[in-house]
This record gives structure tokens, sequence and C-alpha cells, in this order.
């Protein structure tokens, strides 16, 4: 298959993108980072520089590039947890605005599917949740699906030393239990592993 991941320099797509690559299928990975772009392609990805808020331009590179699959792996959050608070409005945006102009641009290009990253806990601000459900609502309106992730933990996350409460999962076995999506019929799906560690 020919895959779009939006997002692939993230923490999570710097792991699925190799593993797309592995399973055979020919990859495009999106950043909005031109310093990023020689490692997406180390990865065996081909890379592509857009902004998502970038209509035209982020509308011409998935059409051009003509996948089957687009892998919504975009966030917009701070390197440090302690700063999240005040990436409320960006990260908002990014579920709101950036998640309309991806599913435009996919139906553009006539992938067939999307699979879109959200989360599996509670947000405690009643903006975030109505904004994630937002996000939710119009993958699935798409036809696509909707992973809901438990936290991040492990190398290159916000708990690289101990896991942080439950939900959550390691970042390497996120990133593989993501393949499965691929097939899975449109919907919810949780990837979370909230075994005693």
């Amino acid at each position: 298959m020919r895959i779009f991941v939006a997002g692939a320099s993230g923490v999570i797509g710097v792991r699925l993108v190799p593993l797309l690559v592995a399973a055979g299928h020919t990859v495009a990975g999106m950043t909005r980072s031109p310093d990023k772009a020689a490692g997406l392609r180390e990865l065996g990805a081909e890379p592509v520089v857009c902004d998502v808020y970038d209509v035209e331009a982020l509308s011409k590179a998935v059409v051009g590039f003509g996948p089957d699959v687009v892998f919504h792996q975009l966030t917009d959050l701070p390197d440090r947890v302690a700063d999240i608070a005040e990436y409320g409005r960006r990260s908002g945006r990014m579920r709101d605005e950036g998640t309309r102009n991806l599913l435009s641009a996919a139906a553009a290009a006539g992938a067939s599917r999307v699979i879109a990253q959200s989360i599996s806990w509670e947000l405690p601000a009643e903006t975030g949740r109505a904004v994630t459900a937002a996000h939710e609502r119009a993958v699935l309106q798409a036809g696509g699906v909707v992973i809901r992730y438990g936290q991040f933990f492990g190398p290159g996350t916000y708990y690289e030393s101990a896991p942080p409460q439950p939900p959550r999962i390691r970042i390497d076995d996120a990133a593989r239990l993501t393949l499965p999506a691929l097939d899975a019929p449109p919907g919810l799906t949780i990837v979370v592993d909230d075994r005693a560690i």
C-alpha cells in the first residue's frame, strides 16, 4: 500500500514509519520541519515538508503522493510535560483545524482510509474534552479509524524513566500495535497496556 504519515517525525511517527516500510509499504512521511526531512529519508520514507495549516500545499502533497491510507499522527505539544497547559490552544487547533485539513486532503487524494491518533484518558478541561470528541467524530464520519492510545512512556516521551498512571502504553509497543489498524473496520480501537510494570 501507499501510506502517507502526517506527523512522521513525532515520537510515534519515527517508530511507525520503519515498521510500515519493513512490511513492504511505500511511505511518505510529512513533517513541518525541513531539518527532519533527512531523518525521515533514512527511515525509508519519502520526506514531505509541509504545514497542515497550509491547505493548498497540504492538498497538493497528499494528492501528489496518491495514498491508499493516511495516518494522522500530528500533535502540537511542548517538549516538557510541565508546559502542556500553555499549549492547550495550539493542541486544540491541531485536533480541529489540522484534522479538518488533513481529512479534506485525504478525500481529494481518494485515500480509502484515514487512521487518526487520539487519547484514551479523560482530559481535565471541558474544552479539551470537546475538542477531542469533535476530532474523533470528524474522523469517524469520514469512515476512518480512531486509535485511542494510552499515555506513552519510554525513550523520547514525557515518561522516560517511570511509567505514568494508567491508561498507558510503551511507545514502541504503541507503534507496533498501530499496524493492525490498516485492516481494522472503521471505528474506535484502543491501544493500552495496563499490566503491572
